[in-house]
């Protein structure tokens, strides 16, 4: 079975391929600037030399087509036709309360995300042009909504309600969802394994770090907590985005610097976060780099984020009334040793020790805890569109 993983964006579509025999990928890629000049289509088929096609892609519609043109190709393709493609798995942001699981995708599912359009403005209306379009482009062909965050709806009240009058729960949704739940399902399931451990009995704490992060306290299999919330705005302090914040100093702001809700916006999600603190960069590496050479707001910067993580760690292992092991995951979670460093600085009365050989280490899932260590620390590269896929293969075997 071929099933092909979509991740549509406003004007971007990444794409997967996998023959699911073997779970490998045979190609994959990346449209960017669609509907913008410039446009191009990135396409990588395992084996072979990288290809790249500069026409104009009008819409998504033409980017889909460019893709299955590009994977289909006598010289670079690696299917003979898109006969050969049996489903399209597409990763969804936001599926509100309609979704605890991946579902095949039909008209009422696509009337239940385009009512969670108002959720995530920027993600769900780009999410669903790409599952129109390959409609239109391969009909017939099952198409599977995987939902970012479908892992985090077995949260109970107490960690989702938010302390507001509870008719705005009721009159709108207002409550928190959690978001990176595809990438904490798959790295809590495999650091289980690496336990040697059933899932169903293991309290484990993931920790996925890149420009947009978020933590997860993932008990017996399932979410009880997560760091974002409503939107992912919430929690960590991470690359542009501020994080927890007290709500009082967004209308103190908007009144002493005249700024409209969207200009408000715009700075919490955007300009802020270690961008913010720093005045550097929104890219670790770039901020690392400044804290070497002796720039005081960088070096605050990546404290202020490991203080963070590690005071969200802290507060997961009390909701689980202990913790087996933490995990990190996604760009920085994986890359970084000095900030796992940073972070596991602040978790000795956990019993956490790093291992620093194996902590200098990256590219593999690996333990970099030392053997005295009371709590096992983990580095397992997230594989998202691994566990669309998986999820779309299961649903068509059903």
């Amino acid at each position: 079975m071929k099933i092909l993983v979509l991740n549509c964006g406003s004007s971007s579509l990444k794409y997967q391929l996998f023959d699911m025999e073997e779970e490998t990928v045979l190609a994959k890629g990346l449209c960017e600037r669609i509907g913008i000049e410039g446009s191009r289509l990135k396409h990588q088929p395992t084996g072979k030399e990288d290809v790249i096609f500069d026409d104009y892609l009008e819409d998504h519609d033409v980017a889909v087509k460019k893709v299955l043109e590009a994977l289909t190709n006598a010289e670079h393709g690696v299917v003979k036709s898109m006969k050969e493609i049996n489903a399209v798995g597409h990763r969804v942001v936001h599926g509100g309360e309609y979704f605890s699981s991946s579902v095949i995708i039909d008209d009422a599912v696509k009337e239940a995300l385009e009512k969670c359009s108002e959720l995530a403005p920027l993600h769900n209306p780009a999410n669903l042009i790409g599952i129109e379009a390959c409609e239109k482009i391969m009909p017939g062909v099952s198409q599977v909504g995987v939902f970012d965050t479908a892992f985090h709806q077995t949260m109970p009240e107490r960690a989702y309600l938010y302390a507001i009058p509870y008719e705005y729960y009721d009159k709108y949704k207002i409550r928190r969802y959690g978001f990176h739940g595809t990438s904490h399902r798959f790295v809590s399931e495999e650091a289980a394994k690496m336990l040697d451990r059933p899932y169903e009995q293991t309290k484990i704490i993931t920790c996925h770090l890149g420009n947009g992060g978020s933590i997860c306290a993932v008990r017996n299999g399932k979410s009880i907590d997560t760091t974002m919330g409503f939107t992912p705005l919430e929690g960590l302090v991470m690359g542009t985005r501020a994080g927890d914040i007290d709500a009082a100093v967004i209308t103190f702001l908007m009144q002493k610097e005249n700024l409209t809700p969207q200009e408000m916006d715009n700075i919490l999600n955007k300009k802020s976060g270690v961008l913010g603190i720093s005045g550097v960069s929104s890219d670790f590496r770039d901020i690392e780099d400044a804290s070497e050479h002796g720039n005081l707001r960088a070096e605050a910067a990546l404290d202020v984020f490991a203080y963070k993580v590690a005071k969200n760690i802290g507060a997961y292992a009390a909701a689980m009334n202990g913790v087996d092991c933490i995990v990190f995951t996604a760009g920085l979670g994986e890359n970084s040793g000095s900030t796992r460093r940073l972070i596991c600085d602040y978790l000795g009365y956990l019993g956490v020790h790093i291992d620093s050989y194996s902590n200098s280490l990256r590219g593999k899932a690996m333990e970099i805890s030392a053997p005295d260590s009371r709590v096992r620390v983990l580095v397992i590269p997230t594989n998202e569109e691994l566990v669309i896929a998986r999820d779309t293969k299961e649903l068509l075997d059903k």
